[in-house]
C-alpha cells in the first residue's frame, strides 16, 4: 500500500428506483426524499437524495479496495463525511477512494482512505474519511 494509491468505484446514476429502495431499507419517509411535488414547492427541481444514500455510493466493497486488501482486512473502524452539494434523481455520481494515511502497528496497521464523490458536472458532492484495520503481511517489518 502507498500514500496516494487510488481505488475508483463504478459510477451510478441516481434513479427513482434507487430512491425507493433506499426508502424501503432506511424507513426514512420524509417527503423531501420521496415526493416530487413537495420538493418543487420547497425549491428543489426533483427528489433530494438522503445523505446516507449518497454516502453508500462510496462503499469500498463496490470497488477494488477489498480485493486488493484480501484476507488482511480485519475491520472497518471509523467513517465520517460532509455533504457539499445536493444530489437529485438523474444525477450520476463518481466515487473515488484514496489512501491518505498509513499507521503501522506491531501486527496490524490502520489505513485511512479519503472518500470523495463528484457528480456529472465534476462538482464535489461529498467528501469524507474511512479507517480500516489491516493485518500486516509481514508483522516483523
Amino acid at each position: 500500500m502507498a500514500l496516494g494509491q487510488r481505488f475508483p468505484i463504478p459510477s451510478r446514476t441516481m434513479t427513482e428506483a434507487l430512491f425507493a429502495a433506499f426508502q424501503l431499507a432506511s424507513a426514512d419517509n420524509h417527503p423531501i426524499h420521496y415526493d416530487v411535488e413537495y420538493c418543487r414547492r420547497h425549491g428543489h427541481p426533483h427528489m433530494l437524495a438522503h445523505g446516507f444514500q449518497v454516502l453508500i455510493q462510496s462503499a469500498p466493497g463496490a470497488g477494488t479496495f477489498p480485493a486488493y486488501v484480501g484476507a488482511a482486512l480485519v475491520g472497518f473502524i471509523e467513517q465520517s463525511s460532509k455533504f457539499l452539494r445536493p444530489v437529485y434523481v438523474g444525477d450520476t455520481l463518481y466515487p473515488m477512494l484514496e489512501i491518505v494515511e498509513l499507521t503501522p502497528q506491531r501486527t496490524t496497521g490502520v489505513v485511512v482512505l479519503r472518500s470523495g464523490i463528484r457528480n456529472q458536472r465534476g462538482e464535489a458532492v461529498m467528501e469524507g474519511m474511512m479507517k480500516f484495520l489491516i493485518r500486516r503481511r509481514d508483522p516483523a517489518g
